[in-house]
């Protein structure tokens, strides 16, 4: 296919100011002299505010809270994300090195001050303080078969999804991929949530499994993966394929803008509430969100579902992240707070996944675990919190003197 989706954006402005001055009044008494003002001086040129950086190193002092976690946990996952990252050389003998530290509280937190150094992490305008969320694997009922109960289905991969990389041609979109369909010469928007609830078969033939439940499939859409419990009494995970292109759009925002409910009310919970209450909109209103997920069912059937760098999630160890500004596999020191509560949650956790509504620096999806009790802290977390990304000491290598 030859190359297209060539973009030209031209802006043109034009500004015209005109000043007019009118005759003075006439007047048979002379008026006073005005006052005399001291002259101004000129205005100093203001220069530039120059950019923020996203990651300023810090003492460790200056990490809130980390003296007070037991960091051995995220030990273990730091070492699960160097199966992926070793072979970058930036990380390569940090993690040659963690994997003969002793599970001591006090030699662990020694490693990672020796051998690592905190970055404060800070929005574009300068702040260090972002939003951070939860995430968990729901459990839903599921089958193999449709039936009156199973009526709606999970899609694998279709085979016309287009994913278009531009990062040859435009090396400063190498973060963003397009994803579309062909029609005719054309690449077009492939099919939103809306379209292809409405007309199953645009993909019929991808139903990989059926679902009970569409509230419980769109928030599974949400997590990007979950277990299926089907009806023969097996079990499988299915975790994220791909994505139909269309951006994210939180149903909840809408809520809240309708007065559906409050701030302090919103929650999954509430939705699902929400939803049960009202089901002749339900359906409308998940259309609002028209990205779509499609699934894979992972082999073997694991315990948890990976994360971006492909391996499995720690519960309350692993976050998702904006990779643009966190690199994956790194750890981070979050402090935050518990789901609608004020006591802190300050740990040791490492960078092992990505989201589509995780975006910005200071921004962290808080991985639970699996089923209901994950489900029910996850649904309610939306605090304030700041980041601290630990990036490899830079190694001194000693070289010999020139012998002369």
């Amino acid at each position: 296919m030859t190359s297209f989706l060539k973009l030209l954006v031209t802006l043109f402005v034009l500004c015209c100011l005109n000043a007019c001055t009118l005759p003075a009044p006439v007047t048979e008494v002379p008026l006073p002299a005005p006052p005399q003002e001291e002259p101004v001086a000129p205005l100093e040129p203001v220069a530039p505010a120059l950019p923020v950086l996203p990651l300023t190193p810090v003492d460790w002092d200056a990490v809130e809270g980390w003296y007070l976690d037991d960091p051995t946990v995220a030990l273990d996952a730091f070492l699960k994300g160097c199966v992926s990252i070793k072979k970058r050389p930036e990380w390569s003998a940090v993690c040659a090195e963690a994997g003969l530290v002793a599970a001591d509280r006090d030699v662990v937190r020694k490693f990672f001050e020796e051998r690592f150094i905190p970055h404060q992490v800070r929005n574009s305008d300068g702040s260090d303080t972002g939003l951070v969320t939860g995430y968990y694997i729901p459990n839903i009922n599921g089958s193999r078969q449709r039936s009156d109960r199973y009526r709606y289905p999970l899609y694998s991969l279709p085979d016309d999804l287009l994913i278009v990389d531009l990062r040859s041609v435009y090396p400063d979109l190498a973060n963003y991929r397009l994803r579309g369909r062909l029609v005719g010469r054309k690449v077009v928007p492939y099919y939103s949530r809306a379209e292809l609830d409405a007309d199953p078969t645009l993909l019929a033939g991808k139903e990989l499994l059926w679902i009970d439940d569409p509230v419980e499939l769109f928030f599974m859409h949400i997590q990007g993966s979950g277990r299926v419990l089907l009806d023969d009494g097996s079990a499988v995970m299915v975790h994220f394929a791909d994505q139909n292109g269309y951006p994210f759009r939180s149903i909840g925002k809408l809520l809240l803008e309708r007065g559906e409910m409050t701030k302090d009310q919103m929650s999954m919970q509430n939705i699902k509430a929400w939803a049960q209450k009202n089901p002749d909109e339900t359906a409308a209103l998940l259309n609002e969100n028209a990205s779509y997920i499609f699934f894979s069912i992972l082999p073997g059937s694991p315990a948890t579902a990976p994360g971006a760098l492909g391996i499995p999630l720690t519960a309350e160890r692993s976050i998702a992240v904006d990779p643009r500004t966190i690199p994956l596999g790194a750890p981070v020191f979050l402090s935050t707070t518990r789901p609608s509560s004020k006591e802190p949650l300050q740990r040791l956790v490492v960078a092992h996944d990505t989201g589509g509504a995780i975006r910005g620096a200071v921004r962290a999806d808080f991985f639970w675990g699996q089923g209901e009790a994950a489900g029910a802290l996850a649904g309610r977390m939306k605090q304030k919190g700041k980041m601290w990304v630990l990036l490899p000491r830079p190694v001194i290598t000693e070289t010999a003197p020139d012998p002369k």
